[in-house]
Formats: C-alpha cells, sequence, structure tokens
C-alpha cells in the first residue's frame, strides 16, 4: 500500500461514515479485513508516520483550542481524528495549524477531534486477519516531548495571537 492508497482508504471511509470519527473506524477496519495482512502492516506504518509527525506544540495548541482544553490523552485521540480528516486537512494543519479554521467546514467538540478508533483499526484488522498481534512496525521511536516550542495553553491572550483564526472562529466552528 503506497501513500496514495492510505489517503484514498482514508478519504472513502469518512465519506461513508459522513465524517463520523467512530464510524469511520468501524469501515476502516472492515475494509483492512478486505486486504491481506502485509497491507494492513503497510497501513498501519502509514497511520503511525503520521501519527509521530503530528506530536508537535502547535498542533497540541490548535487541538487546545478546538477542544477548550486537551490533555495528553485528547491530544493522542486528536491527532487520529486529524489523520482521518485526509491528506488535504492533515497536510494543511501541519502547514500551518491555524489554518483548520478555514479546513474545517464545521467542528463539533462532542464528536470530532476524537479519533481514539481510527487508531487501533489496524491492530484490529490484523488481529482479525491472522489471529495475532500487530508486529513492531519497525518505525524509528516517536519523540518523547512534542516538537516545536511549548506553548502556555492557559494564557489566553498568547493562545489568541498564535491561533487568531481558531480563536476567532470558535463559534462559527462550534468550539
Amino acid at each position: 500500500m503506497d501513500e496514495t492508497e492510505f489517503w484514498s482508504l482514508i478519504d472513502a471511509t469518512r465519506q461513508a461514515a459522513d465524517g463520523d470519527p467512530e464510524d469511520q473506524a468501524d469501515l476502516l477496519i472492515e475494509r483492512l479485513t478486505q486486504l491481506d495482512p502485509d497491507s494492513v502492516l503497510y497501513f498501519a506504518r502509514h497511520f503511525e508516520a503520521r501519527y509521530n509527525r503530528a506530536y508537535r506544540w502547535d498542533l497540541w495548541g490548535a487541538a487546545w483550542v478546538l477542544l477548550d482544553g486537551a490533555d495528553d490523552e485528547v491530544f493522542d485521540c486528536f491527532r487520529c481524528w486529524l489523520i482521518g480528516q485526509g491528506r488535504e486537512v492533515f497536510e494543511g494543519a501541519l502547514h500551518e495549524p491555524d489554518d483548520l479554521a478555514d479546513l474545517l467546514e464545521e467542528f463539533d467538540d462532542r464528536v470530532d477531534g476524537d479519533g481514539e478508533d481510527l487508531g487501533y483499526a489496524a491492530d484490529e484488522a490484523y488481529e482479525q486477519l491472522t489471529g495475532a498481534e500487530l508486529p513492531d512496525l519497525g518505525l524509528p521511536e516517536p519523540p518523547s516531548e512534542p516538537l516545536g516550542s511549548p506553548l502556555d495553553f492557559e494564557d489566553e491572550a498568547a493562545m489568541a495571537e498564535r491561533f487568531p483564526k481558531l480563536w476567532e472562529g470558535r463559534d462559527r466552528l462550534g468550539a
């Protein structure tokens, strides 16, 4: 599975689930179990590599604004959800997290932002196919701390300055 196939699978399941991350995860498992175990491993590597790339202070700040707070577990789920939004949203957010205000049509913090189940889809599919746990993916160790400069999430003025579009768009996005 190459990168294009990875993103096609993400997009197809998101569209079929009407954007619901739990339904998307179920559909993703269903589609992955139609593939061979090696393809599921490639999918898992693509997902995990992107998950690790998104471990950044600026993305955590964007999640904090959108979700009105985000501890480390919530941020983990947010990164999975962000991958589930597809290549354009994911890469756009990595380029400039404040652009999520433009990239997202709406954001419901009761549903959106929590893609925990997406993070386990490859594990579940692989186990269904093989009866075994997903093996080590052979990727470099993830960073122990988020990349970039730390942000003081509790400093509203600093957060409004760093994320002006997200801060102003909180009402429009439903955050």
